[in-house]
């Protein structure tokens, strides 16, 4: 008999809001990890080479020895991504952090335990995205987080290549193109009326409600609440559409749409 295909990933990606990716550890697996990373680095690597990478053990039973820990960042590293940091938990990450001379970062770990249904110790107030990368970090969170109550922003001018707009707690509209390596992003909806040949990251903060609508299609990235889809993962029939993203369970769903942003069709 063949033995059994074990098709569950060993590490669960999110993307979060400054570009930092997720990595919460399922199964504490080396080669299969750092395996699932390359692929990932080579299926996108305008998107995940040298890409900054938080890892979270929360998943785990107990935390990683230290070797083990060593040989998981050098094998990421190979892999082709940077791990940064790891995400706040118990005292033994703490110890881990300080004996692979990474940071901690509490942002991750308590969002994740609003997830688990336990109590969610203090966040810190989050910075501004002009901030440093790591110190602005945060990550997307599978939740309720109640839809954003604030006006929608609204951006006139094309968002060129290595700009970032980010709409705090409320939608986005885009008038104009969002170009090849600009980001958008919003903790409500994004909707675009020009071309996104860019990043769009819509539920930034954890909404699941939120939704992306585009009026020309040729995302490098869109994700909704952490959830992301790449360029490479996207039909193409899609390319150059009206289309409209949504989270659909854990499902990312991107269909085409009669008309531009807000259809519903």
């Amino acid at each position: 008999m063949s033995a059994q295909v074990d098709y569950a990933q060993a590490g669960e990606l999110k993307i979060g809001q400054v570009g930092i990716a997720n990595l919460r550890v399922r199964t504490l697996d080396v080669d299969r990890l750092a395996g699932e990373m390359r692929e990932r680095v080579q299926r996108a690597p305008q998107l995940f080479a040298r890409a900054a990478v938080v890892l979270d053990f929360g998943g785990l039973s107990q935390a990683p020895d230290v070797e083990t820990g060593r040989a998981l960042v050098a094998a990421l590293r190979a892999a082709g991504v940077l791990p940064v940091a790891l995400a706040y938990g118990t005292s033994e990450i703490q110890a881990l952090s300080e004996a692979l001379g990474l940071p901690l970062l509490a942002k991750f770990r308590a969002q994740y335990e609003r997830v688990d249904g336990t109590a969610a110790m203090p966040e810190p107030a989050r910075a501004e995205p002009a901030a440093s990368a790591v110190a602005a970090a945060v990550t997307a969170t599978p939740g309720t987080s109640p839809a954003p109550a604030a006006p929608g922003l609204v951006q006139a001018a094309p968002v060129r290549s290595g700009q970032q707009v980010y709409a705090d707690n409320r939608d986005l509209t885009v008038l104009s193109p969002v170009g090849a390596g600009a980001e958008v992003i919003a903790d409500g909806s994004i909707h675009i009326y020009g071309a996104l040949r860019g990043r769009a990251l819509a539920g930034a903060q954890g909404f699941e409600g939120a939704r992306i609508f585009c009026r020309e299609f040729h995302a490098e990235l869109v994700a909704i609440a952490g959830h992301y889809k790449v360029l490479e993962d996207i039909p193409a029939a899609l390319r150059g559409k009206a289309v409209q993203v949504w989270l659909d369970g854990d499902q990312l769903r991107i269909e085409a749409q009669g008309r531009g942003p807000g259809a519903e069709g």
